[in-house]
Protein backbone atom coordinates (compact mmCIF):
# COMPACT_ATOMS: atom_id res chain seq x y z
CA UNK A 1 0.00 0.00 0.00
CA UNK A 2 2.63 2.32 0.91
CA UNK A 3 4.32 1.63 -2.30
CA UNK A 4 1.50 2.37 -4.69
CA UNK A 5 1.13 5.94 -2.51
CA UNK A 6 4.68 6.80 -2.90
CA UNK A 7 4.68 5.68 -6.70
CA UNK A 8 1.39 8.41 -6.89
CA UNK A 9 2.87 11.27 -5.37
CA UNK A 10 5.73 11.89 -7.60
CA UNK A 11 6.99 14.40 -10.46
CA UNK A 12 8.37 14.39 -13.87
CA UNK A 13 10.28 17.13 -15.36
CA UNK A 14 11.73 16.99 -19.07
CA UNK A 15 15.42 16.40 -19.07
CA UNK A 16 17.33 17.86 -22.19
CA UNK A 17 19.80 14.96 -23.80
CA UNK A 18 21.74 16.46 -27.19
CA UNK A 19 22.74 13.25 -29.69
CA UNK A 20 25.04 14.25 -31.70
CA UNK A 21 24.03 11.71 -34.88
CA UNK A 22 24.48 12.03 -38.27
CA UNK A 23 21.31 9.55 -38.55
CA UNK A 24 19.03 10.45 -36.33
CA UNK A 25 20.18 14.08 -37.02
CA UNK A 26 18.55 14.08 -40.60
CA UNK A 27 15.55 12.27 -39.63
CA UNK A 28 14.68 14.53 -37.09
CA UNK A 29 15.37 17.98 -39.02
CA UNK A 30 13.52 15.95 -42.47
CA UNK A 31 10.07 14.85 -40.42
CA UNK A 32 10.14 18.67 -39.09
CA UNK A 33 10.63 20.18 -42.45
CA UNK A 34 7.70 17.84 -43.96
CA UNK A 35 5.56 18.98 -41.11
CA UNK A 36 5.98 22.95 -41.70
CA UNK A 37 5.52 22.09 -45.04
CA UNK A 38 2.33 20.37 -45.20
CA UNK A 39 0.93 23.13 -42.75
CA UNK A 40 2.88 26.07 -45.12
CA UNK A 41 1.17 24.95 -48.74
CA UNK A 42 -1.25 22.84 -47.76
CA UNK A 43 -3.48 23.71 -44.72
CA UNK A 44 -2.50 27.72 -44.51
CA UNK A 45 -2.00 28.21 -48.84
CA UNK A 46 -4.37 25.35 -49.85
CA UNK A 47 -6.77 24.94 -47.43
CA UNK A 48 -6.65 28.95 -46.44
CA UNK A 49 -6.93 27.74 -42.74
CA UNK A 50 -6.44 31.48 -41.96
CA UNK A 51 -10.31 32.82 -42.67
CA UNK A 52 -13.44 32.04 -40.64
CA UNK A 53 -15.65 30.59 -43.78
CA UNK A 54 -19.79 30.98 -44.06
CA UNK A 55 -21.16 27.82 -46.13
CA UNK A 56 -24.53 28.85 -45.27
CA UNK A 57 -24.93 30.18 -49.11
CA UNK A 58 -28.52 32.57 -49.82
CA UNK A 59 -29.53 31.88 -53.29
CA UNK A 60 -32.23 32.84 -55.71
CA UNK A 61 -32.40 31.49 -59.69
CA UNK A 62 -34.60 32.41 -62.66
CA UNK A 63 -34.54 30.58 -66.00
CA UNK A 64 -36.13 31.23 -69.38
CA UNK A 65 -35.86 28.71 -72.23
CA UNK A 66 -36.03 30.11 -76.07
CA UNK A 67 -36.29 28.37 -79.31
CA UNK A 68 -38.83 26.96 -81.86
CA UNK A 69 -39.21 23.56 -83.16
CA UNK A 70 -41.78 21.61 -85.58
CA UNK A 71 -43.24 18.67 -84.09
CA UNK A 72 -45.97 16.39 -85.92
CA UNK A 73 -46.52 19.24 -88.40
CA UNK A 74 -47.65 21.51 -85.48
CA UNK A 75 -44.64 24.78 -84.60
CA UNK A 76 -44.35 24.35 -81.13
CA UNK A 77 -42.92 27.36 -78.67
CA UNK A 78 -42.05 27.70 -75.53
CA UNK A 79 -45.31 28.23 -74.17
CA UNK A 80 -45.68 24.66 -75.60
CA UNK A 81 -42.48 22.34 -74.61
CA UNK A 82 -41.98 24.20 -70.87
CA UNK A 83 -43.16 22.96 -68.06
CA UNK A 84 -44.13 24.49 -65.72
CA UNK A 85 -43.98 27.93 -67.34
CA UNK A 86 -43.21 29.83 -64.17
CA UNK A 87 -39.19 29.29 -65.20
CA UNK A 88 -38.32 28.28 -61.48
CA UNK A 89 -34.90 26.34 -60.58
CA UNK A 90 -36.32 23.11 -61.86
CA UNK A 91 -38.30 23.20 -65.73
CA UNK A 92 -38.83 20.22 -68.40
CA UNK A 93 -38.71 20.99 -72.01
CA UNK A 94 -40.87 18.32 -73.62
CA UNK A 95 -38.84 16.14 -76.15
CA UNK A 96 -42.07 13.49 -77.05
CA UNK A 97 -45.47 13.35 -77.06
CA UNK A 98 -48.08 10.15 -77.03
CA UNK A 99 -51.32 11.98 -77.39
CA UNK A 100 -54.80 10.26 -77.01
CA UNK A 101 -57.25 12.49 -78.20
CA UNK A 102 -61.12 12.99 -77.69
CA UNK A 103 -61.24 11.03 -74.20
CA UNK A 104 -64.45 11.09 -72.57
CA UNK A 105 -65.91 9.08 -69.46
CA UNK A 106 -67.27 6.03 -70.85
CA UNK A 107 -67.05 1.84 -71.31
CA UNK A 108 -64.51 0.71 -73.17
CA UNK A 109 -61.79 -1.97 -73.12
CA UNK A 110 -58.71 -2.27 -71.41
CA UNK A 111 -55.72 -2.61 -73.99
CA UNK A 112 -53.16 -3.80 -70.86
CA UNK A 113 -52.54 -7.00 -71.92
CA UNK A 114 -52.74 -8.68 -68.44
CA UNK A 115 -56.12 -7.63 -68.71
CA UNK A 116 -57.01 -10.38 -71.74
CA UNK A 117 -59.97 -12.11 -71.31
CA UNK A 118 -62.46 -15.41 -72.85
CA UNK A 119 -65.44 -14.65 -70.93
CA UNK A 120 -66.77 -12.45 -68.04
CA UNK A 121 -65.41 -14.69 -65.40
CA UNK A 122 -62.18 -13.69 -66.05
CA UNK A 123 -63.17 -9.96 -65.32
CA UNK A 124 -63.72 -9.23 -61.40
CA UNK A 125 -66.20 -6.64 -61.28
CA UNK A 126 -64.65 -2.85 -59.08
CA UNK A 127 -61.23 -4.03 -59.70
CA UNK A 128 -58.79 -1.05 -60.55
CA UNK A 129 -56.43 -0.87 -63.55
CA UNK A 130 -54.23 0.90 -64.53
CA UNK A 131 -57.15 3.19 -66.73
CA UNK A 132 -60.34 2.72 -64.50
CA UNK A 133 -62.69 0.28 -63.13
CA UNK A 134 -63.33 -3.28 -64.33
CA UNK A 135 -67.41 -3.52 -65.33
CA UNK A 136 -66.83 -7.55 -64.91
CA UNK A 137 -67.51 -7.55 -68.70
CA UNK A 138 -65.37 -9.29 -71.49
CA UNK A 139 -65.22 -6.89 -74.84
CA UNK A 140 -63.06 -7.85 -77.31
CA UNK A 141 -61.09 -9.99 -76.22
CA UNK A 142 -60.09 -7.24 -73.13
CA UNK A 143 -61.98 -6.62 -69.82
CA UNK A 144 -64.25 -3.41 -70.26
CA UNK A 145 -63.53 -0.67 -67.64
CA UNK A 146 -65.40 2.37 -66.54
CA UNK A 147 -63.33 5.21 -66.71
CA UNK A 148 -61.52 7.58 -69.98
CA UNK A 149 -61.98 5.87 -72.99
CA UNK A 150 -60.44 5.24 -75.44
CA UNK A 151 -57.88 4.07 -73.13
CA UNK A 152 -54.05 5.13 -73.82
CA UNK A 153 -51.72 3.01 -75.81
CA UNK A 154 -48.37 4.34 -74.71
CA UNK A 155 -46.32 1.67 -77.11
CA UNK A 156 -46.70 3.42 -80.42
CA UNK A 157 -43.75 5.11 -81.63
CA UNK A 158 -43.36 8.85 -82.06
CA UNK A 159 -41.04 11.25 -83.28
CA UNK A 160 -38.96 13.73 -81.17
CA UNK A 161 -38.48 17.02 -81.46
CA UNK A 162 -35.07 17.51 -82.94
CA UNK A 163 -34.63 21.18 -82.68
CA UNK A 164 -34.84 20.84 -79.49
CA UNK A 165 -31.09 20.40 -79.28
CA UNK A 166 -30.43 23.75 -80.28
CA UNK A 167 -32.67 25.55 -77.58
CA UNK A 168 -31.34 27.66 -75.32
CA UNK A 169 -31.54 28.37 -71.28
CA UNK A 170 -30.64 31.34 -69.94
CA UNK A 171 -29.84 31.50 -65.90
CA UNK A 172 -30.28 34.10 -63.62
CA UNK A 173 -28.57 33.31 -60.17
CA UNK A 174 -28.15 35.57 -57.40
CA UNK A 175 -26.04 34.69 -53.80
CA UNK A 176 -25.88 35.83 -50.86
CA UNK A 177 -23.58 35.05 -47.81
CA UNK A 178 -25.17 36.63 -44.92
CA UNK A 179 -21.95 35.56 -42.33
CA UNK A 180 -19.94 39.03 -44.35
CA UNK A 181 -22.95 40.65 -45.89
CA UNK A 182 -21.92 39.85 -49.58
CA UNK A 183 -24.06 39.80 -52.65
CA UNK A 184 -23.25 39.04 -56.23
CA UNK A 185 -25.09 37.81 -59.09
CA UNK A 186 -23.63 36.04 -62.39
CA UNK A 187 -24.68 37.91 -65.28
CA UNK A 188 -22.07 39.92 -67.30
CA UNK A 189 -21.93 43.38 -68.37
CA UNK A 190 -22.81 41.70 -72.17
CA UNK A 191 -25.84 39.18 -72.52
CA UNK A 192 -24.53 39.05 -76.27
CA UNK A 193 -22.80 35.13 -75.30
CA UNK A 194 -23.19 31.49 -75.59
CA UNK A 195 -21.67 29.59 -73.26
CA UNK A 196 -17.96 27.70 -73.58
CA UNK A 197 -16.20 26.53 -71.06
CA UNK A 198 -12.51 28.03 -72.78
CA UNK A 199 -14.08 31.32 -74.49
CA UNK A 200 -17.13 32.24 -72.29
CA UNK A 201 -16.59 30.42 -69.27
CA UNK A 202 -19.13 32.89 -67.43
CA UNK A 203 -21.78 33.52 -69.72
CA UNK A 204 -25.14 32.27 -68.67
CA UNK A 205 -26.75 31.64 -71.61
CA UNK A 206 -26.09 27.75 -72.65
CA UNK A 207 -27.36 25.56 -75.58
CA UNK A 208 -28.90 22.33 -74.27
CA UNK A 209 -27.06 20.09 -76.99
CA UNK A 210 -23.84 21.87 -75.23
CA UNK A 211 -25.08 21.00 -71.47
CA UNK A 212 -25.72 17.09 -72.72
CA UNK A 213 -22.03 17.41 -74.80
CA UNK A 214 -20.03 18.58 -71.68
CA UNK A 215 -21.76 15.94 -69.40
CA UNK A 216 -21.15 13.03 -71.43
CA UNK A 217 -24.59 12.45 -73.07
CA UNK A 218 -25.61 11.60 -76.32
CA UNK A 219 -28.85 14.14 -77.41
CA UNK A 220 -31.18 11.83 -79.24
CA UNK A 221 -31.10 8.70 -76.44
CA UNK A 222 -31.88 11.41 -73.87
CA UNK A 223 -34.76 13.24 -76.10
CA UNK A 224 -36.80 9.38 -76.98
CA UNK A 225 -36.22 8.57 -73.31
CA UNK A 226 -35.88 11.15 -70.96
CA UNK A 227 -33.62 12.63 -68.32
CA UNK A 228 -32.57 14.49 -65.65
CA UNK A 229 -29.66 17.03 -66.06
CA UNK A 230 -28.10 19.10 -63.71
CA UNK A 231 -27.03 22.59 -63.95
CA UNK A 232 -24.33 23.13 -60.71
CA UNK A 233 -23.49 26.73 -60.34
CA UNK A 234 -20.31 26.79 -57.85
CA UNK A 235 -19.88 30.13 -55.65
CA UNK A 236 -16.11 29.67 -54.21
CA UNK A 237 -15.14 32.89 -53.34
CA UNK A 238 -12.01 34.84 -51.20
CA UNK A 239 -13.40 37.60 -49.51
CA UNK A 240 -9.89 39.25 -49.14
CA UNK A 241 -8.87 39.71 -52.60
CA UNK A 242 -11.50 42.04 -54.94
CA UNK A 243 -15.02 41.84 -55.68
CA UNK A 244 -14.62 40.78 -59.01
CA UNK A 245 -12.77 38.13 -58.70
CA UNK A 246 -16.17 36.07 -56.87
CA UNK A 247 -17.38 34.64 -59.87
CA UNK A 248 -19.41 31.74 -60.65
CA UNK A 249 -18.12 27.81 -62.27
CA UNK A 250 -20.75 26.01 -64.32
CA UNK A 251 -20.11 22.22 -64.36
CA UNK A 252 -22.95 19.45 -65.59
CA UNK A 253 -23.74 16.06 -64.72
CA UNK A 254 -26.75 13.55 -65.39
CA UNK A 255 -28.83 12.85 -62.18
CA UNK A 256 -30.72 10.38 -62.76
CA UNK A 257 -27.62 8.02 -63.43
CA UNK A 258 -29.06 5.17 -62.07
CA UNK A 259 -32.05 4.94 -64.07
CA UNK A 260 -29.92 5.52 -67.23
CA UNK A 261 -28.50 1.94 -66.03
CA UNK A 262 -31.65 0.08 -65.75
CA UNK A 263 -33.90 -1.00 -67.74
CA UNK A 264 -36.63 -0.71 -64.92
CA UNK A 265 -38.31 2.66 -65.42
CA UNK A 266 -35.71 4.06 -67.91
CA UNK A 267 -35.34 7.90 -68.63
CA UNK A 268 -38.20 10.71 -67.47
CA UNK A 269 -41.94 10.63 -68.79
CA UNK A 270 -45.04 11.98 -66.98
CA UNK A 271 -48.62 12.25 -68.13
CA UNK A 272 -50.84 15.48 -67.82
CA UNK A 273 -54.23 16.60 -69.35
CA UNK A 274 -55.53 19.27 -71.52
CA UNK A 275 -59.65 19.50 -70.69
CA UNK A 276 -62.08 20.72 -73.16
CA UNK A 277 -65.71 21.32 -73.41
CA UNK A 278 -68.31 20.69 -76.26
CA UNK A 279 -71.06 23.14 -76.86
CA UNK A 280 -73.70 20.64 -75.49
CA UNK A 281 -71.88 20.92 -72.36
CA UNK A 282 -69.97 17.66 -72.11
CA UNK A 283 -66.45 17.24 -70.75
CA UNK A 284 -63.61 15.77 -72.96
CA UNK A 285 -59.97 15.84 -72.95
CA UNK A 286 -56.44 15.02 -74.23
CA UNK A 287 -54.16 12.84 -72.53
CA UNK A 288 -50.44 13.71 -73.00
CA UNK A 289 -47.93 11.28 -72.12
CA UNK A 290 -44.41 13.37 -72.04
CA UNK A 291 -40.87 12.28 -72.18
CA UNK A 292 -38.79 15.66 -71.33
CA UNK A 293 -35.67 16.69 -70.30
CA UNK A 294 -35.36 17.63 -66.61
CA UNK A 295 -33.42 20.41 -65.66
CA UNK A 296 -32.25 20.94 -62.26
CA UNK A 297 -29.99 24.32 -61.58
CA UNK A 298 -28.43 23.30 -58.53
CA UNK A 299 -26.38 26.13 -56.93
CA UNK A 300 -23.55 25.53 -53.67
CA UNK A 301 -20.63 27.50 -52.51
CA UNK A 302 -19.08 29.17 -49.78
CA UNK A 303 -17.24 32.19 -49.02
CA UNK A 304 -14.10 32.85 -46.97
CA UNK A 305 -12.43 35.67 -45.18
CA UNK A 306 -9.17 36.40 -43.30
CA UNK A 307 -9.72 35.86 -39.16
CA UNK A 308 -7.46 35.91 -36.08
CA UNK A 309 -8.90 33.43 -34.83
CA UNK A 310 -8.36 30.47 -36.89
CA UNK A 311 -4.96 31.99 -37.92
CA UNK A 312 -3.74 31.27 -34.31
CA UNK A 313 -5.66 28.10 -33.46
CA UNK A 314 -3.62 26.76 -36.77
CA UNK A 315 -0.54 28.30 -36.06
CA UNK A 316 -0.34 26.62 -32.65
CA UNK A 317 -1.55 23.56 -34.24
CA UNK A 318 1.45 23.60 -36.69
CA UNK A 319 3.89 24.50 -33.88
CA UNK A 320 2.48 21.65 -31.82
CA UNK A 321 2.73 18.92 -34.69
CA UNK A 322 6.36 19.88 -35.37
CA UNK A 323 7.11 17.88 -32.05
CA UNK A 324 6.07 14.82 -33.56
CA UNK A 325 9.90 14.69 -35.00
CA UNK A 326 11.00 14.53 -31.38
CA UNK A 327 8.51 11.07 -30.65
CA UNK A 328 9.63 9.31 -34.10
CA UNK A 329 13.33 10.08 -33.19
CA UNK A 330 12.81 8.73 -29.47
CA UNK A 331 11.58 5.94 -30.53
CA UNK A 332 14.63 5.18 -33.25
CA UNK A 333 16.59 6.17 -30.37
CA UNK A 334 15.47 3.68 -27.83
CA UNK A 335 14.65 0.78 -29.67
CA UNK A 336 16.92 0.72 -32.62
CA UNK A 337 20.09 2.27 -32.82
CA UNK A 338 23.25 1.05 -31.76
CA UNK A 339 23.90 2.75 -28.13
CA UNK A 340 20.11 2.80 -27.13
CA UNK A 341 20.88 1.87 -23.85
CA UNK A 342 23.42 4.79 -23.41
CA UNK A 343 20.48 6.82 -24.04
CA UNK A 344 18.00 5.46 -21.89
CA UNK A 345 20.46 5.86 -19.25
CA UNK A 346 21.01 9.47 -19.90
CA UNK A 347 17.28 10.32 -20.57
CA UNK A 348 15.62 8.71 -17.85
CA UNK A 349 16.74 8.76 -14.23
CA UNK A 350 15.44 8.50 -10.53
CA UNK A 351 15.79 10.68 -7.94
CA UNK A 352 14.73 10.86 -4.69
CA UNK A 353 14.49 12.73 -0.71
CA UNK A 354 17.28 10.34 -0.10
CA UNK A 355 19.46 10.56 -3.24
CA UNK A 356 22.44 12.75 -2.70
CA UNK A 357 22.12 15.84 -4.53
CA UNK A 358 21.19 15.99 -8.33
CA UNK A 359 24.65 17.28 -9.86
CA UNK A 360 26.78 14.61 -7.92
CA UNK A 361 24.41 11.77 -8.57
CA UNK A 362 24.09 12.12 -12.58
CA UNK A 363 28.06 12.84 -12.89
CA UNK A 364 28.35 9.36 -10.86
CA UNK A 365 25.48 7.87 -12.99
CA UNK A 366 27.84 8.93 -15.86
CA UNK A 367 30.65 6.93 -14.86
CA UNK A 368 28.54 3.98 -13.73
CA UNK A 369 26.12 3.33 -16.61
CA UNK A 370 28.36 4.05 -19.49
CA UNK A 371 31.57 3.82 -17.87
CA UNK A 372 33.45 6.50 -19.57
CA UNK A 373 34.52 9.69 -18.25
CA UNK A 374 34.53 11.59 -21.11
CA UNK A 375 31.27 12.29 -21.95
CA UNK A 376 30.66 16.22 -22.54
CA UNK A 377 28.19 18.43 -20.67
CA UNK A 378 26.34 20.65 -23.09
CA UNK A 379 25.95 24.51 -22.63
CA UNK A 380 22.25 24.33 -22.33
CA UNK A 381 21.42 24.12 -18.47
CA UNK A 382 20.97 20.18 -17.44
CA UNK A 383 21.43 18.82 -20.88
CA UNK A 384 23.99 16.41 -21.99
CA UNK A 385 25.44 15.89 -25.36
CA UNK A 386 25.62 12.05 -26.37
CA UNK A 387 27.99 10.89 -29.42
CA UNK A 388 26.52 7.52 -30.75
Amino acid sequence: MMGCVTDFFTYETTKSVVVKSWTIGIINRAVQLLIITYFVCWVFLHEKAYQIRDSSIESSVMTKAKGVGRYSDRVMDVADYVTPPQGSSVFVILTKLITTENQVQSACPETDYKYKCLNDSHCKKGKPTGNGYLTGHCEKDFCQIQGWCPTENDTVKVPILMEAENFTIFVKNSVRFPLFDFEKGNLPDNLNCRYNPKTHPFCPIFRLGDILKLAGQNFTNLADKGGVMGIKIGWLCDLDQSWDLCVPKYSFTRLDSVSQKSNISPGYNFRFARYYMRPDGSEFRTLIKAFGIRVDVIVYGNAGKFNIIPTLINIVAAFTSVGVGTVLCDIILLNFLKGADQYKAKKFEEVSDSSPPLGSQIYKSDQTLTGRGDEKRSTDSGAYSIGL
